[in-house]
């Protein structure tokens, strides 16, 4: 990192992480969860950012701050702390950052829950996108994929030029995306001076700018007003910004990456870590007592103290569908 450039790294600490319940709860969702080596996702998150920045701020909400704290002190690490009212997507919780900032300063935005492996491969990726931005490009980071994965989005790209953003794929495009070569897993990482953000969300999504910035100039440490807040539009920054803007760069990237967001993903990283299978490939999550499966492959079984779940881990995904079924019906299960 050059000494004479300002860089905060921002962390975005939304979501509750519904495909891993019952472990992620309202209460503590999946980012704060310590079954990572006794660290959570969010320490890891502090820890991997912090030689790459000489500020931090995170951005989160009433709900979690106060666990966001916890790990802060955790780790001694002194943040710039902004509290949502209430959930406004992304584009005005990182339009909240840059109006935190000083116009020139570059922001790294990452997410809380994401594991990053092959630590030489990130810290270039992270300094060739402050040396993008610092030239006025806002960049973001397209992970070169290892498997068609259908539960990300994909960044289609030329070189460091962005072609196109598309959705989470079905599995025969997502095997189309992979055999072309040129698509790139979206990882949700930004990197941008302050001052261009906010110029590209002031001309694509004038009424987020407008209202984040009232909202953000009402705070009162940190803390935002919730019926001023409830005036943003909730839109996410690839809508807002990275999908209309003609400064878009994306770093290729080839450090190792997921974003936990399925028990399969949290599958493979803990069998990497040598967390114990049967010969069958079973595995158990968050309990010590001796277990047996039988007749069965693949199946993860997840204890907690309110709820259990056993599940195939090709039907990760479909945890969200209790998820929301559980919400419907207003359960504790989800607290």
């Amino acid at each position: 990192m050059s000494s004479n450039k300002s860089v905060t790294h921002v962390i975005l600490t939304g979501g509750v992480g519904s495909r891993l319940w019952p472990l992620s709860r309202k209460s503590r969702p999946k980012q704060y969860l310590e079954i990572f080596e006794g660290k959570s996702l969010f320490e890891m998150t502090v820890e991997r950012n912090s030689h790459l920045a000489n500020k931090v701020m995170v951005v989160g909400n009433v709900d979690n701050f106060q666990l966001s704290g916890k790990v802060m002190d955790k780790t001694s690490t002194s943040y710039i702390n902004i509290v949502e009212a209430t959930p406004r997507n992304t584009a005005a919780a990182i339009a909240f950052a840059a109006f935190a900032s000083e116009p020139n300063d570059i922001l790294i935005i990452t997410p809380s829950d994401h594991i990053i492996d092959l630590m030489e491969n990130y810290n270039a990726a992270i300094n060739e996108a402050i040396t993008k931005a610092d030239e006025g490009s806002i960049v973001t980071f397209g992970v070169i994929p290892t498997k068609p994965e259908t539960g990300y989005g994909y960044i289609e790209a030329q070189g460091d030029n962005v072609v196109s953003f598309r959705e989470k794929p079905n599995e025969t495009t997502a095997k189309e995306f992979i055999a072309k070569g040129n698509f790139l897993w979206n990882s949700g990482m930004f990197c941008f001076k302050a001052s261009v953000l906010l110029e590209e969300l002031k001309q694509f999504q004038p009424d987020v700018y407008l209202k984040s910035k009232q909202v953000w100039e009402a705070s009162k440490d940190g803390f935002l007003d919730l019926d001023l807040s409830m005036e943003i539009p909730s839109i996410s920054i690839d809508y807002a910004v990275m999908e209309r803007s003609k400064k878009i760069k994306v770093v290729p990237a080839s450090f190792s990456w997921s974003d936990l967001g399925s028990f399969e993903s949290v599958y493979d990283y803990l069998i990497s870590k040598g967390h114990p299978v049967d010969n069958k490939g079973n595995m158990v999550i968050g309990c010590d007592k001796h277990t047996t499966f039988l007749g069965l492959e693949n199946t993860i079984f997840v204890y907690t103290d309110s709820a259990n779940l056993i599940l195939q881990k090709e039907s990760s995904q479909d945890v969200k569908d209790i998820y929301t079924e559980l919400e419907k019906q207003n359960s504790e299960l989800l607290k």
